[in-house]
């Protein structure tokens, strides 16, 4: 069998499935190419590919990935995680280049709920002196 190194990437409530693997540079997310799975979204497929050009590993690791949950941007971020982290996986010297870049820290950032008496979590029902 060979070499496989797996890690998960979270983002709000998206989760990651990353695989890496030696290969050609293939992308397959939920058995769809990068391309086919987010279209036109370029800004989604740049941030994917950048842990692996900051790397220096395309068209050298083969990434097989599973994406569940949340909105395609969130997807994209959670993926970008769970790639990082299977980076450091396959060569642990990456931590110093990836860690500064801050693509090894889980990103907490999430919406806030809603609370009773209130619109949305902070905006107020409109108020009236008089």
């Amino acid at each position: 069998m060979e070499n496989r190194f797996y890690a998960t990437g979270k983002r709000k409530t998206s989760v990651a499935r990353v695989w890496i693997s030696n290969g050609s540079g293939s992308i397959s997310v939920n058995k769809k190419s990068l391309d086919e799975y987010f279209g036109g979204l370029a800004d989604a497929k740049l941030k994917i590919q950048y842990p692996i050009n900051m790397a220096n590993l395309t068209g050298k690791i083969d990434i097989l990935a599973t994406v569940k949950g949340g909105g395609i941007m969130a997807q994209a971020e959670a993926l970008r995680h769970g790639i990082s982290k299977a980076l450091v996986e396959y060569d642990p010297n990456l931590r110093g280049t990836l860690k500064p870049l801050g693509l090894l820290s889980r990103d907490a950032r999430a919406k806030e709920r809603k609370k009773y008496g209130r619109k949305k979590a902070r905006k107020s029902f409109q108020w009236s002196k008089r």
